[in-house]
């Protein structure tokens, strides 16, 4: 079995006259970004690869979930739609079991409904750990299991969401 995991970039800022691409992570989502990797850890999924929109908040997500791991910046991914998100990790070495995808929405959530169906939101910081079992570069829509989702503002302190 390989795993999916489609992530959303943590909570950026608004920042006005900041191009998109451009915006940061607010305090929070820097800490939720470290969740996600705590989390993940703790479940035993340590990504081969982490492919990752090329935007600020992707990345700065992707550099603190995934410490020292390997990401792969795929300008095809900003601005994406579910489609496109799936063809890409198509295109994944078929030698990989697990697959992080870190992006944006709508793109992002709604290739994880696509994969594996559910009823959950994707707030930032969110993610969906989708179980596969056919070849990265064969995977179609409704193949995936979903094997777990989180969401930073359902676990742990709310006082800051």
């Amino acid at each position: 079995m390989r795993t999916l995991i489609v992530l959303r970039h943590a909570k950026a800022a608004q920042v006005p006259g900041l191009a998109d691409r451009e915006r940061p992570l607010t305090d929070r989502g820097e800490r939720d970004a470290r969740r996600v990797g705590d989390e993940l850890r703790a479940a035993g999924l340590d990504p081969d690869v982490v492919l990752c929109s090329p935007a600020l908040r992707t990345r700065r997500t992707a550099e603190l979930a995934f410490p020292g791991a390997e990401i792969s910046y795929e300008r095809d991914i900003y601005e994406a739609y579910p489609e496109e998100l799936l063809e890409l990790v198509r295109r994944a070495d078929p030698g990989l079991g697990t697959v992080v995808l870190c992006g944006h929405n709508p793109g992002v959530h709604e290739l994880a409904l696509a994969l594996a169906a559910g009823d959950y939101a994707f707030r930032p910081g969110a993610y969906a750990v989708i179980g596969v079992d056919s070849p990265w570069e064969e995977l179609h829509p409704g193949e995936g299991r979903l094997i777990s989702h989180w969401d930073p503002k359902e676990h742990g302190d709310l006082k800051d969401h």
